[in-house]
């Protein structure tokens, strides 16, 4: 019976383990072949609680995966975004520009991707109805087009990403509740840019926060960024702790547990 109890509990420990993991998802937008991740809650919930990760301009790496892995184990199932695609993979900074330029001048293009990426964690188990999606620098951006373009989240978290926006597209009501946490020394961000985004989500009367981390630059949540400020992209340990203690006040305001 002792043997068969340590077997039993063995089988349990990895199931859990097993389930705590970043799995491969190949999934596809119109004929484009994509390649996400997704990691399952690391807590039975009956709400399904779902979080989508869209990562910074080089696409899927080692900042996001890390995130993603913790927001399991705080009880969230968790999707990460293959924004490019197969054969569209960036490989150094030049490229990602290049690539990341693309959907920030096609923002119908940027949304049609995210929600792509949106029905794959529905599909993994995750409640459709509740959502919210999280990015960073040019995911940052994209969870204000999920916004934008009207996707099915509950709440949006933003870190160190542009905010910007054409002025000839129209501003519309939203119910969405918005978090921006900003590098109060950003040189990527124009104050006319952030004057620019808090009047928009004025005039869309959305229920919006916007916090600012002191000697904090670009990619402050990201430990490979390095720590030279004057490079305008660098990690800040106290910032990213800050910032990720004030999404889980966010997520815990707008999500079902």
């Amino acid at each position: 019976m002792k043997n068969l109890a340590t077997l039993i509990f063995a089988a349990i420990l990895f199931s859990t383990t097993m389930n705590a993991q970043l799995k491969p998802v190949k999934y596809a937008e119109g004929s484009q072949a994509l390649n996400g991740l997704f990691i399952k809650s690391a807590k039975k919930s009956a709400n399904n609680p779902g979080i989508l990760l869209l990562p910074a301009w080089l696409g899927i790496d080692n900042a996001s995966k890390g995130i993603a892995e913790e927001l399991s184990k705080l009880g969230y199932n968790v999707f990460i975004a293959d924004i490019y695609g197969e054969g569209n993979y960036p490989t150094n900074t030049s490229e990602a520009g290049k690539q990341a330029g693309f959907y920030k001048s096609n923002p119908e293009a940027y949304q049609k991707r995210i929600n792509a990426a949106l029905q794959e964690l529905v599909k993994s188990g995750a409640n459709a109805d509740n959502i919210v999606a999280i990015g960073y620098c040019f995911g940052g951006t994209g969870v204000l087009e999920a916004v934008r373009g009207h996707l099915n989240v509950k709440g949006i978290a933003s870190f160190h990403g542009g905010l910007g926006k054409d002025a000839a597209r129209k501003t519309e009501p939203t119910s969405v509740k918005v978090l921006i946490c900003h590098g109060a020394d950003d040189p990527f961000v124009p104050k006319e840019e952030i004057a620019s985004f808090q009047q928009e989500m004025r005039d869309s009367k959305a229920d919006w926060q916007m916090i600012y981390y002191a000697n904090s630059v670009h990619s402050f949540t990201n430990p490979e960024a390095g720590n030279d400020n004057s490079k305008g992209a660098a990690y800040n340990a106290v910032a990213a702790k800050r910032s990720f203690e004030h999404l889980q006040l966010f997520l815990n305001e707008v999500l079902k547990k």
